[in-house]
């Protein structure tokens, strides 16, 4: 496991695991945390050996949102660039590899951009969420671009507008989350979705999140005419050709490990 000023880093069983390392404040945004935090999604990008990236925190909080003593988009002490914050939730949804977002403890206001941005959200079930930036007198601004598609207008009206806090288990019910579980059953929980991805074909997830991202953005006679040329190309791939042969031979493609 690597440690850096701010975060931890390791990748086994196929996946990068991203902590972040500040717990005496609250895992909150600070210009080195979000440098750290961008560096190791691009690493983990360029890693073969990487099928996903985990995000989680270390201590009560996963994130209490932004450092106002060390703002991310500052330049880290210690570094010779500045990261801003949108950056990071760009590099979240735009990564070739999905990113579960592991919700350990309280995720306030700027954390819950961590939240939207990420591909599956495992939660504990009893933690809580807030988009507090109201409360004092500012809005969330930037991470509504990734938290609205989620919430929709509907709930997501209410909680800006209330800074009302809410548990891991009604981020699920709202469709913020993917599943919720009580705490000490959060890292099975995640490990069984690392499971799963590792399973699929390699190229074929790049591809499913290639294709979640791009097709409710299409009309839907575009959509038919990208995605009958998209499947196309996955069949005569060797990949696809390689999983169809362990389906009709009844036994494990070449990608899933016997370990």
């Amino acid at each position: 496991m690597a440690t850096t000023e701010a975060t931890l880093y390791e990748i086994k069983n196929g996946a990068a695991w991203i902590t972040l390392n500040r717990p005496q404040n609250r895992n909150a945004l600070s210009a080195i945390l979000v440098t750290e935090l961008y560096d190791h999604i691009l690493e983990s990008n360029g890693n073969p050996e990487v099928r996903c990236i985990i995000i989680t925190g270390t201590g009560p909080a996963f994130c209490a949102g932004a450092d106002l003593k060390s703002p991310p988009g500052q330049i880290a002490e210690g570094s010779s660039r500045a990261i801003p914050y949108p950056a990071v939730l760009t590099a979240i949804q735009d990564s070739p590899k999905p990113v579960i977002a592991a919700v350990n403890g309280a995720a306030f206001a700027g954390g819950l951009g961590l939240v939207g941005a990420a591909d599956i959200v495992i939660t504990d079930a009893g933690v809580q969420f807030s988009f507090s930036e109201v409360r004092i007198g500012v809005i969330p601004a930037v991470i509504s671009v990734v938290c609205l598609p989620k919430l929709g207008v509907h709930h997501g009206m209410k909680l800006f507008v209330t800074g009302e806090r809410f548990t891991g288990q009604q981020a699920v019910d709202m469709g913020f989350a993917h599943r919720a579980v009580p705490g000490e059953q959060l890292v099975a929980a995640v490990q069984e979705e690392i499971d799963m991805i590792n399973r699929g074909g390699p190229n074929a997830v790049v591809e499913c999140k290639k294709l979640v991202r791009a097709v409710p953005g299409l009309s839907r006679e575009e959509g038919f005419k990208l995605t009958a040329e998209w499947s196309g190309r996955m069949f005569r791939a060797e990949e696809g050709a390689e999983g169809m042969a362990a389906f009709r031979e009844k036994r494990d493609a070449s990608w899933i490990s016997s370990e």
